[in-house]
């Protein structure tokens, strides 16, 4: 019984991890530029001031999208986004994010396996929506 208990406690802390946001930052093999925007006052001022050449990507499901996203976020959802895949030229650097970075880091992988090396996964977006807010609609 003290056995399972303990693994259960170890699964529950596992899980817990892989839901925090424990990828937060990871990038492609040409996404190095984008960890200057890694914390929400730098990632602030590209949404204030945007660059063409970068997308902030939301990959949560359109209905989460449109209660609340960061402005300027494009939405590609998870479940959707490889069959979008001729939306997101792989010349474009994406910083991605989702509710706790454990979704943008599985679409992360499938877009490394596609060929996409200019991403990062940015982690929880109400990192964000804490400091600044957010858009609706």
């Amino acid at each position: 019984m003290k056995l399972q208990r303990y693994l259960f406690a170890i699964c529950i802390l596992i899980v817990v991890a892989v839901m925090s946001g424990c990828y937060e930052g990871y990038v492609g093999n040409e996404g190095a530029l984008l960890k200057q925007y890694l914390e929400p006052a730098k990632l602030k001022e590209l949404v204030d001031a945007p660059r063409a050449d970068i997308w902030i990507i939301d990959v949560r499901p359109e209905s989460a999208f449109k209660k609340a996203h960061i402005p300027t976020a494009k939405n590609f959802p998870s479940g959707l986004i490889m069959e979008r895949l001729s939306e997101l030229p792989k010349s474009q650097y994406l910083i991605v994010t989702c509710e706790t970075g454990g979704r943008a880091q599985m679409v992360i992988k499938r877009l490394e396996k596609a060929g996409y090396t200019r991403f990062m996964n940015w982690g929880a977006n109400s990192r964000y929506f804490d400091v600044y807010g957010s858009v609706s609609g």
